[in-house]
């Protein structure tokens, strides 16, 4: 039977947001920046950010979109990982909610699924196209049914609350360089840069006693209980 990988990005894969890193291009990151905060407060909902955020990128194209996703600082490994899980022969998928055309572009490093908000840069915002932390759940459980597997075959990286409803129906749940909240609530918590010492912490979480691909070192800790 295989196994899913669940990853989130911003925070998880990359230090910062795909946001951002987009709207530094464009030349609106102190705007941004605030639209963020207010964001992650709940003071601007997910619709509203989005319909704030994509006029700003309208003159971004897409050369830019690539040289900045060439530029962002992304965690080690990345492609280990994924070359690893895949050759287990199990699933590797992204669900975030920064734009799907930038999450997409994991699929160069060996990825196998990439969900995110379906916007495009000066584009109209559909609602029902932009993510909320419950519709992550709403997806992997979507991706379990399809691939015939159970929480148990599964396990989930994130770094914050928007990752709490994932984390809470999944027992195999890994922080990274996650918020208070989410680390108290994951199984195990990992602070670094390097994500195959995170997937040795999921690794073990899903086969215990299994051979791991590289040390944990001293970023791992216990989660729940812990």
């Amino acid at each position: 039977m295989t196994k899913l990988h669940i990853f989130d990005m911003d925070g998880t894969l990359l230090t910062g947001s795909a946001c951002l890193e987009l709207s530094r291009r464009a030349g609106h990151i102190d705007a941004v920046e605030e639209m963020e905060e207010r964001w992650g407060r709940g003071q601007l909902g997910h619709v509203e950010f989005y319909e704030l955020l994509l006029p700003l990128w309208a003159e971004l194209g897409e050369d830019d979109i690539e040289a900045v996703f060439a530029e962002t600082a992304w965690l080690e490994g990345i492609e280990e990982v994924w070359r690893d899980i895949d050759a287990r022969g199990e699933r590797s998928i992204v669900i975030t909610m920064s734009p799907q055309f930038f999450a997409e572009k994991l699929r160069g490093l060996g990825l196998h699924e990439a969900y995110g908000a379906e916007v495009l840069a000066g584009g109209e915002v559909v609602p029902e196209r932009v993510l909320t932390p419950e519709m992550k759940v709403y997806i992997a459980t979507e991706v379990l049914e399809r691939l015939g597997l159970g929480a148990a075959d599964t396990v989930a990286y994130g770094d914050s609350a928007s990752d709490l409803p994932l984390f809470e129906i999944l027992d195999n749940t890994v922080s990274v360089n996650g918020s208070g909240a989410l680390a108290e609530h994951a199984a195990v918590a990992y602070r670094g840069n390097d994500l195959r010492e995170a997937y040795a912490l999921g690794r073990a979480l899903l086969e215990p006693g299994a051979a791991r691909l590289s040390s944990i070192g001293e970023g791992a800790s216990s989660g729940r209980g812990g």
